[in-house]
């Protein structure tokens, strides 16, 4: 998979890229990241790359000619431009279902907005999605752009063991369960005796509870779809029985 990145500041992605499981799966040819300087496609001598907006208001916003050069220098290339992707707060929310969506692409180019956002004409011309990874506002699209690459990435065919995504949150439409490392007592804190076991069925069974009571208090809209299994409905039901004992919000 490739990631094309169009930014004003590249090297806020050097160190990322240059670390853990981004960085193994770049040098075993898994992904790659390319990094775009939108100031590299302005036509004046101070690089400019943002103006006033139109109608007033405070803030600027980032120019469509730049913008437009560096998107179509995408479309020239050997290797052509898929979909392009706009880190936006006003786009819709990212989460995992969409991130494996994405994980099939094989060409993803993410554009990262600064200061009140991209001329609308770009938008219109050439962004397939706008994307916001969260209802709050960070300062640029850069740091929505690593989110989103680190979340599609490791889905993608190698990066990481298949066995391991199926186990994480939202992997089954929950919250993951506990987890417990040695040694078995930390300053009096056991690992639950169910883990110790060997019982393969009990510690499911106690990991399955687990992952509905952490989202339960959590995210208890994760379990507001219909249809659930039978044994899970009761499972639930079980839990919240228990009520205020188990410190989540049973809702209504």
């Amino acid at each position: 998979m490739i990631f094309r990145v169009l930014t004003l500041f590249p090297e806020i992605f050097q160190g990322y890229l240059e670390a853990s499981i981004l960085c193994r799966a770049i040098q075993q040819g898994l992904i790659s990241v390319s990094l775009i300087n939108i100031r590299d496609f302005a036509k004046d001598r101070h690089r400019t790359c943002d103006d006033y907006t139109y109608g007033g208001g405070a803030g600027m916003v980032l120019k469509p000619q730049p913008l437009a050069d560096a998107l179509d220098s995408l479309k020239a290339s050997a290797a052509g431009c898929g979909r392009v992707i706009y880190l936006t707060p006003s786009g819709r929310l990212f989460n995992q279902r969409y991130a494996e969506q994405l994980a099939g692409e094989p060409d993803l180019a993410l554009i990262c907005g600064r200061y009140e956002g991209i001329d609308q004409r770009i938008i219109d011309a050439y962004v397939s999605d706008e994307v916001s990874v969260g209802d709050y506002i960070l300062a640029g699209g850069e740091v929505a752009a690593l989110v989103v690459m680190d979340a599609v990435s490791r889905l993608v065919k190698g990066v990481i063991k298949e066995d391991s995504l199926k186990e994480e949150s939202f992997g089954r439409g929950l919250l993951e369960y506990p987890q417990y490392t040695r040694p078995a007592d930390f300053k009096g804190r056991k690992v639950p005796e169910v883990l110790l076991s060997g019982h393969q069925a009990e510690i499911s069974r106690w990991r399955l509870r687990k992952s509905l009571e952490k989202t339960l208090r959590h995210r208890p809209e994760l379990l507001s779809r219909e249809n659930l299994p039978a044994d899970i409905e009761k499972m639930i039901e079980e839990i919240k029985s228990r009520g205020e004992e188990d410190g989540y919000d049973q809702g209504d």
